[in-house]
Order: structure tokens, then C-alpha cells, then sequence
């Protein structure tokens, strides 16, 4: 009964890499997958740690990061539902050189990379598959990487804001995003300053793009946010 609700959540959690699986690699792999509960700012893994398994959010919100200089962070990437990380050091043969946290409460499952390498090595649609989440996320890396080295710093906030937007969309009122960031979580997403993300919070505030309530961001202007975002 357990078996049959997990392989009932791997199927309708997983379904895009699900229906490239055999019954017999479907079998392993409902036998092998745990399902973690993460508390708010728990680490999943850290920098430097080696990599064991491939990771998959199932429930909630998940961020990389990497620490900086003078003990500052950057967050290099957000996790939505359901989306695959955890796993490039492993092909690379390195350890982690970022860490993974929940942004809060958490639901997510994981697989030994030794089981998926042996069925990347047994179905060439499991590497197909991984070969273009990786170039997914190269992509996206160097698009991040020029914009956070080129925009001002009113463009890298708008970029913030509408990823935050179209990582995890709008509460029911169609205008508060669905996720409260700290300040300094904000910034480092960013790639500034605290204090910089409060005066240019502000600013747009006093535009009339945004409202703000503690932690709670509600987005009244989108259009012109996406338009400072694009131009930077």
C-alpha cells in the first residue's frame, strides 16, 4: 500500500522523465526514492561536500547559493516544483561548489546518483534528458551572469522581482508574490547590497510599481517592471 502511493507520487510528481522509463527501471526506481522534509533555512547539502544523490523538489521553495567575500552570499539559482539539482558536481566527479537551502518548509525527493548513472548508461533517453536540463541551466547561467555584471541596480532588482514572479507566480489575489524574502535574501539574489535593496525597494514603492508589507511584496505595476528589468 505504502509502495503504491509513493510510485503514485513519483508518477504524477516526476511524469516528464517518468514516461521514459521501462517498468523494470520504474520498479528501481520507486524502490530506491525518498521522500525528505525540509524545515525553513535547513541546508540540503553544502559547498565543498560530496555529491550523493539527485535531488527533486517536490513541495516548496529551494535556493543555491554560493558564499562571497566578507561572508556575504549570492544566490545563484531558485528551485521551483518540480524541478532536478544536485547533481552536475556528480558528472563533473567534483564536490559541490554552492549549497542548496529551503527558502522554506520543503517537500523533496531523492535517488543515489550511482542508480541513475547506471540507467543513463542503460537508456539513452535518461542522458538525453539530463543533457538538456544541463544546457537548460548553462543557458540561463550566462544570461544571469551578463545581467547581474551589466544591468544598474534598479534593473538587477526588477530581474529579481519578475523571477520571483515567474518561479512561483501570484497568491490568490493575482498581485502578492507567492514568496516572502528576507532584505538581505532579496539582495543577494540581486547581487547588491542590503541597504541597496531597501532604498531601491523603496523607490519603486514610491513609483507606484510595488507595494510592500514586511516581507510580503505586492506587484502593481508588472509591465513597467518587466520594461526596467529589460533595459536594466
Amino acid at each position: 500500500m505504502i509502495k503504491s502511493a509513493l510510485e503514485k507520487v513519483i508518477s504524477e510528481d516526476l511524469s516528464e522523465i517518468w514516461s521514459i522509463l521501462d517498468s523494470e527501471e520504474k520498479r528501481r526506481i520507486t524502490d530506491a526514492f525518498v521522500i525528505h522534509n525540509f524545515k525553513k533555512n535547513q541546508i540540503i547539502y553544502a559547498e565543498g561536500e560530496e555529491p550523493e544523490y539527485l535531488w527533486c523538489l517536490l513541495k516548496g521553495k529551494v535556493k543555491l547559493f554560493k558564499d562571497g567575500i566578507g561572508g556575504r552570499s549570492q544566490i545563484l539559482r531558485l528551485i521551483r516544483p518540480v524541478q532536478y539539482f544536485g547533481y552536475r558536481a556528480y558528472f563533473a566527479e567534483e564536490p559541490y561548489v554552492s549549497s542548496a537551502g529551503a527558502f522554506e518548509a520543503s517537500v523533496l525527493g531523492s535517488l543515489p546518483m550511482s542508480l541513475v548513472m547506471d540507467m543513463i548508461k542503460n537508456n539513452n533517453r535518461i542522458a538525453l534528458f539530463f543533457i538538456k536540463e544541463l544546457s537548460r541551466n548553462l543557458g540561463g547561467s550566462d544570461t544571469r551572469i551578463v545581467n547581474l555584471t551589466q544591468k544598474h541596480i534598479r534593473g538587477r532588482l526588477a530581474e529579481s522581482l519578475i523571477a520571483l514572479l515567474e518561479n512561483y507566480g501570484y497568491e490568490d489575489d493575482n498581485s502578492t508574490l507567492k514568496i516572502y524574502m528576507a532584505r538581505e535574501d532579496l539582495a543577494n539574489l540581486s547581487n547588491m547590497t542590503t541597504s541597496n535593496a531597501i532604498r531601491t525597494l523603496s523607490g519603486f514603492v514610491s513609483e507606484h510599481l510595488i507595494t510592500v508589507d514586511g516581507r510580503r511584496i505586492r506587484i502593481l505595476n508588472e509591465a513597467m517592471l518587466r520594461k526596467i528589468s529589460k533595459f536594466g
